[in-house]
């Protein structure tokens, strides 16, 4: 099978993670009904927009997965800070946001510490890198840019228009503007993790003695893990605020630390990735069904778009695998020790 990638194979591959960021940014966590579908036209701009803007920005730059995380937490902060600055108004969304995270506000930030863990996770890890890993299994060359310059400068102004409109959108229904100062900081912290993420050099790093686990444990590592953080917001009243925050360091530290240890060992490869994204996926599955009571519409409604988003996941999912699966016997035959060394490499 070619490498090569069409023109229209390319452009499908664009608009896949265009409409899926949003989807499970907004819709598979259950942030909007299903009825609210049509609202996709207003998001995908700045969701789908950002992903694919990341993922070009990071292909074009010959890097890989971390410059790609470090430039999700840089969108994180983007979207809840300057576009609908959710990280600084106490009464988003008309909820008393100020109380539920008082207790790891810091006043001379103005900002609470578990609210930036809690946006981190959600946009760094759902709304940009599950999404991308997701689209680049269906490609036959996950590392080759999908655009065009034209289609990059689209993307870009798309992006822009979109959170632009946001924005202000936001800031006329809150009736709330932050301060200059966090503003700026915003932005010097978004600087920086840009910056951070260009300066990481791509390293060929060559596979270790010890065998990579099966992607079943990946998977069930990142389901678990996943499933971990959002056990948050099952913990029972008291539990001391930053408590949780030192145990959402020590859980990415560990998680991190783990596939890094992992993507090192020999026949590491497509379906790892696929698996750690899945699995994180399958977690926003449940945790939609959790939130089907808050949506603001009939409680049957709610469900029935849970069903329907969280089949939708499974079925793609399982179409992710089969191409995997097809792909590495197509180009590797069986899947013998050999293959699964050169599978990593892909």
């Amino acid at each position: 099978m070619p490498h090569e990638l069409g023109p229209r194979h390319r452009l499908l591959l664009a608009a896949a993670l265009f409409l899926l960021a949003p989807l499970v940014g907004e819709f598979l966590l259950g942030n909007q009904p299903v009825t609210a579908l049509p609202s996709l036209v207003l998001l995908a701009p700045m969701y789908g927009g950002g992903a694919l803007l990341i993922r070009e920005a990071t292909r074009r730059a010959g890097r890989g997965w971390p410059t790609m995380i470090l430039f999700g937490a840089a969108y994180a902060l983007l979207e809840e800070g300057p576009i609908d600055q959710m990280l600084w108004n106490p009464h988003y969304g008309g909820f008393d946001m100020g109380l539920a995270y008082a207790g790891t506000h810091v006043p001379v930030l103005g900002v609470s510490v578990e609210m930036v863990q809690d946006v981190l996770s959600m946009h760094t890890v759902w709304s940009i890198c599950v999404p991308i890993a997701i689209v680049e299994t269906f490609s036959r060359d996950r590392t080759r840019p999908w655009l065009g310059p034209a289609g990059l400068g689209v993307t870009g102004v798309v992006f822009a228009a979109g959170s632009l409109f946001l924005a202000f959108a936001q800031a006329e229904s809150e009736r709330f503007m932050a301060s200059p100062a966090q503003f700026g900081g915003a932005a010097v912290v978004i600087g920086a993790l840009v910056a951070a993420a260009f300066a990481l050099r791509p390293h060929s790093a060559s596979a270790t003695g010890r065998t990579a686990p099966t992607s079943w444990v990946v998977g069930a590592t990142a389901f678990a893990a996943s499933s971990l953080y959002w056990g948050r917001e099952f913990l029972p009243d008291g539990v001391p605020a930053w408590g949780t925050v030192g145990a959402w360091c020590v859980l990415v530290a560990a998680v991190v630390a783990l596939c890094a240890y992992w993507s090192r060992g020999r026949g590491w490869g497509a379906r790892h990735r696929l698996a750690l994204a899945g699995g994180s996926l399958l977690t926003y599955v449940w945790v939609g069904f959790g939130h089907a009571r808050d949506m603001g519409v009939p409680y049957a409604t709610s469900l029935l778009g849970n069903v329907v988003l969280g089949m939708g996941a499974i079925v793609l999912l399982v179409g992710a695998a089969a191409v995997v699966r097809g792909r590495e016997s197509v180009h590797h035959g069986p899947r013998t020790r050999t293959a699964l060394i050169t599978a990593r490499n892909e």
